[in-house]
């Protein structure tokens, strides 16, 4: 009773939890003071943003890096794939140009439809929903792949690039959602770190394919040591080679088997229940799910209703495609966007995938893919993937994942597109010299090239469009920026890495590799340009990038206050 003589005010009802709290910090236990669900999804989110690295960023990382992995395995096995066809179907044992190019170009239009199709979903209904569907269909089209055959009524082609195709749009899919799911729960610190690793599965699964191609090739040793040539290449050696394709492609599914479960089992991303959704209850509870390894929170459903319908005092705007067109219109976020799909593009159309997927091609030039027979021939090209891989590719992801907090995002990706173009230039304009006769000198090139793609640009192209959008953007935004690298993907395959054999002979059957390499220096020295459009994002949160914040932490209390207030709450709660 007070002096007066009258009821003291109740205090304010405290929906808190209880169970558990010993073990786990509950941050649900924290926040029930707090009804405003602007500081609510500010403070919640700011426990991701500073948690300490721990097993749940690493179990985040192995699931979404697997995907990368078969991803990385199933583009590689391209090229690969295409020799042993032509060995197989072709009389000559070499298949033609024209077919070679639209296999491979298969999986990046593929590509292109699964990053539009799967980030702008992965907006609409949710991360969750999406996440472990593109495995699926990933998982589905391999198989078909691994399984299918020539017949008097389809082309052998035909069958494999329809799933190609089908697969691309698995695996394009797998780009914004692994992206923005890892950032999304990645902590402030070492979120460029974990993106890296991420990506950095990418050079593993190149690594992979190669082993189980020389694994292939040592197996089936006896049946290719009774040909001397492709084109002699039949009876028990064209079985075996046979056998080899549906083994190396039928491996890449068993990755993708391992991974789908922990896909789809995992919790939505607070921050696009708290941004899109606008449940500031279950995102909150969901905060604490994720940490304590749980697939996902259960808050109180009096409370999330009641949450649910004081949602439109959210400060954050609510997607729509009003919004989206509005959001793009100001100069500023337009630039970015530019910024990450040009440089992507740049990227994908100058090195990339113009001379990734043309593996066998670099190996015969410098010397790692001729022998006295089948079995040395493809020894050699098993080999001499490995080396490219181990010497230039899995180093330059991972000296990435190792500095990309330090040394930042923009540094390394302008630095990247700076040393490629004097690479290019030197392999394109000197190129005989640079060959000689036994091809080492540019072997170190391509190797060099291989280490600067992956510290620098391949791996930044990918990060920073994960980081710097709104959450209710994020994917569709990263997915755009994914598709324009594989439509200049597209470009590399269709239109300018075939003018190699133009004016082939039987002595030199790539006359004019050198122009080519001389117009992807070109291209290297552009994506300077649309690299400086993009922002630094190391060691900023998410919110802080896009502004999202902005108001909020203007117009609200410091956590020191807030503090205050939910002693001075839990004081009236105990009068």
């Amino acid at each position: 009773m007070t002096s007066t003589g009258t009821a003291a005010p109740a205090a304010p009802v405290l929906h808190k939890t209880a169970g558990g709290n010993a073990a786990y910090h509950n941050f649900n236990n924290d926040f029930a003071h707090i009804q405003d669900p602007n500081e609510r999804r500010r403070l919640a989110l700011a426990e991701i943003d500073k948690a300490p690295f721990g097993w749940y960023h690493v179990r985040a990382c192995v699931v979404a890096g697997i995907g990368f992995f078969t991803d990385s395995y199933d583009i590689f096995t391209a090229g690969l794939l295409t020799t042993m066809l032509g060995i197989v179907y072709w009389k000559g044992g070499k298949m033609p140009t024209n077919s070679d190019t639209a296999i491979k170009v298969a999986t990046s239009g593929g590509t292109v439809v699964g990053q539009l199709g799967f980030g702008f979903l992965a907006d609409v209904v949710g991360r969750k929903r999406m996440y472990g569907l593109e495995l699926i269909v990933i998982i589905f089209a391999t198989l078909g792949q691994a399984l299918s055959s020539n017949s008097q009524s389809m082309n052998i082609v035909g069958v494999i690039i329809f799933w190609r195709v089908l697969m691309g749009i698995g695996i394009g899919g797998d780009y914004p959602l692994s992206s923005i799911i890892t950032s999304e729960f990645a902590t402030t610190k070492w979120r460029g770190a974990m993106m890296g690793a991420v990506f950095a599965m990418q050079g593993l699964g190149q690594l992979a394919a190669a082993i189980v191609l020389l694994c292939c090739v040592a197996g089936f040793k006896e049946s290719l040591l009774t040909a001397t040539t492709y084109a002699k290449c039949t009876g028990v050696c064209g079985l075996a080679v046979d056998k080899m394709w549906r083994v190396l492609i039928g491996f890449g599914a068993v990755p993708a088997c391992i991974a789908l479960y922990y896909r789809l089992t995992i919790p939505e991303t607070p921050r696009y229940t708290f941004d899109v959704a606008r449940d500031a209850e279950k995102a909150s509870d969901d905060v604490e799910a994720y940490i304590n390894g749980k697939s996902e929170g259960h808050p109180d459903a009096i409370r999330r209703a009641q949450g649910i319908q004081g949602a439109d005092r959210m400060v954050v705007p609510k997607a729509s495609f009003k919004d989206f067109l509005a959001y793009y219109a100001r100069p500023k976020n337009a630039m970015v966007l530019f910024g990450t799909a040009g440089s992507w593009f740049l990227l994908d159309v100058s090195a990339y995938y113009g001379l990734s997927l043309n593996n066998p091609v670099i190996l015969q030039a410098i010397g790692y893919s001729g022998g006295p027979t089948v079995y040395k021939q493809l020894l050699n090209t098993a080999v001499g993937n490995t080396i490219i891989v181990l010497a230039g590719a899995v180093p330059g992801y991972w000296v990435t994942v190792a500095t990309v907090d330090t040394l930042g995002r923009k540094p390394i990706q302008i630095g990247g597109f700076a040393i490629l173009t004097v690479i290019f230039i030197i392999m394109g304009f000197a190129y005989d010299k640079v060959k000689g006769a036994d091809g080492h000198g540019l072997l170190a090139l391509y190797v060099l090239a291989q280490f600067f793609f992956n510290f620098g640009p391949n791996a930044t192209t990918f990060i920073v469009p994960g980081e710097c959008f709104p959450t209710r953007y994020r994917s569709t935004s990263h997915g755009i920026s994914a598709a324009s690298g594989k439509i200049g993907s597209i470009i590399a395959q269709a239109a300018i890495a075939p003018l190699r054999v133009r004016g082939a002979t039987k002595t030199n059957a790539n006359p004019w590799l050198n122009h080519v390499l001389e117009i992807y220096a070109l291209f290297m020295f552009l994506g300077i340009g649309t690299s400086l459009c993009i922002p630094e994002t190391k060691r900023k949160t998410l919110e802080e990038l896009n502004g999202e914040d902005d108001s909020i932490v203007e117009n609200y209390p410091s956590e020191h206050q807030l503090r205050e207030q939910k002693s001075a709450a839990a004081d009236a709660s105990s009068l």
